[in-house]
């Protein structure tokens, strides 16, 4: 019964006992003389998503008094409320989430230019992925450890998704990079990688079901254009076909590794995430290539980086501190402070350094055409990853939304 109808109803003056069942039995409640109307009780939010009657609320800790309501059942008398709150977000923390990602952007641009010298000395792509990850692993496992224990502990209910992250965000991303890197410039191998949005965009349109406007169909062309003029496909594909498919393969690792990530960082601190990530991917890489069977004299070897010659060591030593553990660690927090449609566009900053870095310290260049396709790549990728962001299919990653983006 609406409100105006149940006032009307107990607005009357007359107090007799017929429009007083006639008004009880209506919902509503009459107002005697001497008796204030009693209130309903202030729901008031307490940790862990309870209030204090009992009813769970969606997004715990720290949602806004103005909840969005999505459901309203009445079972058996009781009425059963759900409700999504959206974090607040304060230019403080936007500012933060951009610093941080910027800086692992540049962390992991610079993964490719640092690893590529080891393989040139005479490292495999699976021997130098080995030592990368599992020297981080060692470094994370020992530092949590020691200092923050509690982030080591594991529930049940996440062991899929931190296996999983492992799996695919930490060992196949950095096998399918450094294979890739191997065979192509690390510009282009990177620039393969960062097809991920792409692959985003049509998971959300063919599995999650949500339309996408024509401006997202738009980026989509633009990518795939750009990837064409990239790879040269009109002189049959003037890429290393392995080093190609590698690449490519690295999208759908790079999609997974934002996905998996912002949807577990929701629920559990960021570097307990990425210390188990290592520790999964170390243990699957170190089964295929044991960092330790490679040759002391080749650890000690020479390496060519620009106008130095540090030892393979050193290099593999940089590639685990700069281009992984802070790089991971950057990245997986920022996904605390921004929506990770937002990250991934500010994330494109990363094969602009690859490259720039690439040509500076290796001497690999780009054609004028490939160039072209790498400005027309990064403009579709950015496009879609625009359009998806001001749809608000996304909402910040504390209320547990999932959101791509890409990292080598």
């Amino acid at each position: 019964m609406s409100p105006t109808a149940c006032a009307a109803v107990s607005a009357h003056p007359s107090e007799s006992p017929l429009r007083e069942r006639r008004t009880r039995r209506l919902g509503c409640r009459t107002r005697r003389p001497g008796r204030r109307t009693q209130r309903p009780e202030r729901r008031t939010q307490r940790p862990g998503g309870r209030s204090r009657d009992g009813v769970e609320w969606i997004g715990g800790e720290g949602a806004k008094s103005g909840r969005q309501w999505v459901g309203l059942a009445h079972s058996l008398g009781r009425v059963t409320v759900e409700a999504r709150a959206v974090a607040p977000v304060s230019r403080g923390s936007r500012g933060r989430g951009t610093v941080l990602i910027l800086i692992s952007s540049v962390c992991f641009g610079t993964s490719g230019p640092i690893g590529k010298p080891a393989m040139l000395a005479g490292l495999s792509p699976e021997q130098v992925a080995a030592a990368r990850i599992g020297l981080a692993a060692v470094v994370l496992l020992a530092g949590v450890a020691l200092f923050r224990p509690a982030l080591l502990r594991v529930r049940k209910a996440e062991l899929p998704a931190l296996v999983g992250y492992g799996l695919l965000a930490v060992a196949a991303v950095q096998l399918t990079y450094f294979i890739s890197a191997q065979r192509l410039p690390v510009g282009i191998a990177i620039l393969l990688e960062f097809t991920s949005p792409v692959l985003i965009a049509l998971w959300t349109r063919f599995v999650r079901r949500i339309r996408l406007p024509r401006a997202m169909w738009l980026g989509i062309a633009l990518a795939m254009a750009g990837l064409a003029l990239v790879a040269q496909v009109w002189a049959g594909l003037a890429l290393d076909p392995v080093g190609f498919f590698a690449g490519l393969g690295g999208s759908v690792c790079s999609a997974a590794y934002f996905l998996i990530g912002e949807h577990t960082a929701a629920t559990r601190d960021p570097l307990g995430m990425v210390t188990w990530g290592m520790v999964v991917g170390a243990i699957v890489v170190c089964a295929v290539a044991p960092p330790w069977t490679i040759p002391a004299s080749l650890l000690g070897a020479p390496a060519s980086l620009g106008p130095w010659h540090p030892p393979v060591w050193a290099l593999l030593v940089t590639l685990t501190v700069l281009s992984t553990v802070l790089a991971y660690a950057f990245g997986m927090t920022a996904l605390r402070y921004l929506p990770a449609a937002v990250a991934s566009v500010i994330g494109l900053l990363e094969p602009v350094v690859t490259i720039v870095t690439g040509w500076v310290l290796l001497g690999e260049s780009l054609s004028w055409v490939q160039l072209a396709g790498a400005l027309v790549l990064l403009g579709g990728a950015t496009v879609v990853q625009i359009v998806h962001s001001r749809r608000g299919d996304q909402v910040h990653p504390g209320v547990g939304q999932e959101s791509p983006a890409s990292a080598p």
